[in-house]
C-alpha cells in the first residue's frame, strides 16, 4: 500500500498537541508496516528524526505554511499536484488540512473546531480560511478520525456529518513523565523556587489555554492563604499574550509566579516534582497534559467544559475555568489535604490505562487500509 501523508507540522522542538499525535501515530504505522511505501510531505526543511524506517519517503513542497493564502498554495497547488502524480492507495492528514477534491482516497484527523467556540482568539484572515475550509475538509474526506467523544459529536452537530463516517481515536500519554523521588524533588524545588511547593502549567499560552484566569485564581489562593506556595508556567507564548503579560506582571504575587521555556528532556523532572498540575483552558480536542499530569504522579485539576470531563474521568478536579474563585479553592483544597492529592495521583495512574498510542495508531492504520480499500 502506498500511503501519502501530511506531515508539516513534523517540526523539532515544537511537538505539541496536533504535531504529537502525529508523531506518536506515524513512528508506529511506519515501524509497523515495512511493507508499506510511505510519502511524507513536509512544507520546510525537516530533522531526520521523522524519518521512522527506510520505507519512508520524504519529499519537501514549498512555501512553508505561514499564512491562510501560502496554505491554500501548498495544499490545492503543490500537494494536490504530487498526489495527481503519485496516485497513492490513500492520504492521510493527522491535522486537520487537506486538498479540497484530491480524486484519492483520503482519511482526516479532526482535533477540534475550537475557532467556533473561541471566537475572539482567532485573527481576521485566519478566521476566514477556517470558516470557509473546514466545512470543506470535513465533507470532503472519505473517513474522519476524531480525538475524543466531544470533538465527534461537535463535528456531527457544526456540520451535519453523518456519524458512521467518523471513528473515535485517543491521544495517549508516552512515557516521557514520571514520578520523581523525594530527594530530587527537593533539588528541583531549591532550583525553581527557592525550595517551595509549586503548582505547574504546562502547555503554550495564549487565549484559549485561559491562563489569565489561572494567574487571578492563585492571586486569590495567596491572599486567601499566606502561603509559600508559588506557581510555575511552562511553556512558549504563541499569540495574543498581551492580556497574559499584563496580567502577570500586575500580580501582587509576581515574586511567586515562575515563567520559564523547557527543553523536553527537563520536563519530566520539573512536572514531577509540582504539587499538582493545573490544566484549566476554556475549550480543548482533547487536553494531553491531563494524561501527562497522570503519568507525572502528580494530582490534576483541569475544566468541566468541553473534552476534558472525558479525558479526565474521575481522577482530576474539575472546576470552572471562567472563574478563578473555583481555580482558586482547587488550590487551597490541594495544598492542606494529602489524602485527597494521594487520591487523585491513584485515580490518574488508573485513569491512564484507558489511553494507549500503540491501540490508537492500530486502529488508524486499519482505517487508512479500509479506506484504501474502500471497504
Amino acid at each position: 500500500m502506498i500511503i501519502a501523508v501530511n506531515t508539516r507540522l513534523l517540526l523539532e522542538h515544537r511537538m505539541e498537541g496536533i504535531a504529537r499525535f502525529n508523531y506518536e501515530i506515524l513512528k508506529r504505522m511506519v515501524i509497523n508496516h515495512p511493507e508499506d511505501k510511505f510519502y511524507f510531505f513536509f512544507d520546510r526543511p525537516f530533522s531526520t528524526k521523522f524519518l521512522f524506517a527506510d520505507n519512508i519517503i520524504p519529499k519537501i513542497l514549498y512555501p512553508p505554511t505561514r499564512h491562510p493564502l501560502l496554505m491554500i498554495v501548498w495544499m490545492e497547488i503543490m500537494l494536490k499536484r504530487e498526489l495527481k502524480k503519485l496516485k497513492p492507495d490513500v492520504f492521510f492528514s493527522g491535522d486537520t488540512y487537506m486538498p479540497l477534491n484530491p480524486d484519492v482516497p483520503t482519511v482526516l484527523v479532526s482535533h477540534d473546531l475550537a475557532f467556533l467556540h473561541c471566537t475572539n482568539n482567532v485573527d481576521f484572515f485566519n478566521k476566514k480560511y477556517y470558516h470557509y475550509f473546514f466545512p470543506k475538509f470535513h465533507k470532503n474526506a472519505d473517513r474522519l478520525i476524531a480525538v475524543s467523544n466531544f470533538t465527534k459529536n461537535d463535528i456531527v452537530d457544526k456540520y451535519g456529518i453523518n456519524p458512521k463516517k467518523i471513528e473515535i481515536v485517543h491521544n495517549a500519554a508516552n512515557g516521557h513523565f514520571r514520578p520523581i523521588s523525594m530527594e530530587s524533588k527537593q533539588k528541583i524545588r531549591k532550583k525553581l523556587t527557592n525550595g517551595n511547593p509549586y503548582f505547574v502549567y504546562l502547555g503554550s499560552i495564549h487565549p484559549r489555554k485561559n491562563i489569565v484566569n489561572l494567574i487571578k485564581a492563585f492571586n486569590l489562593f495567596k491572599s486567601d492563604t499566606n502561603n509559600n506556595y508559588h506557581l510555575a508556567i511552562i511553556g512558549r507564548p504563541a499569540w495574543k499574550t498581551e492580556e497574559y503579560y499584563k496580567t502577570l506582571e500586575a500580580s501582587p504575587y509576581r515574586n511567586f509566579i515562575v515563567t520559564k521555556q523547557l527543553k523536553r528532556e527537563e520536563l519530566p523532572e520539573v512536572i514531577g516534582s509540582a504539587d499538582a498540575m493545573f490544566y484549566v483552558s476554556l475549550f480543548e480536542g482533547f487536553g494531553i497534559p491531563i494524561l501527562e499530569g497522570f503519568e507525572a504522579g502528580i494530582p490534576v485539576v483541569t475544566s468541566n467544559t468541553s473534552s476534558m470531563p472525558e479525558v479526565a474521568g474521575d481522577a482530576a478536579i474539575l472546576v470552572d475555568p471562567r472563574s478563578p474563585d473555583s481555580i482558586s479553592k482547587a488550590m487551597k483544597n490541594l495544598s492542606k489535604n494529602e489524602n485527597l492529592r494521594q487520591s487523585l495521583v491513584k485515580k490518574g495512574f488508573e485513569r491512564l490505562r484507558h489511553f494507549s498510542w500503540n491501540k490508537s495508531a492500530s486502529k488508524t492504520y486499519n482505517i487508512i487500509k479500509a479506506t484504501a480499500n474502500k471497504t
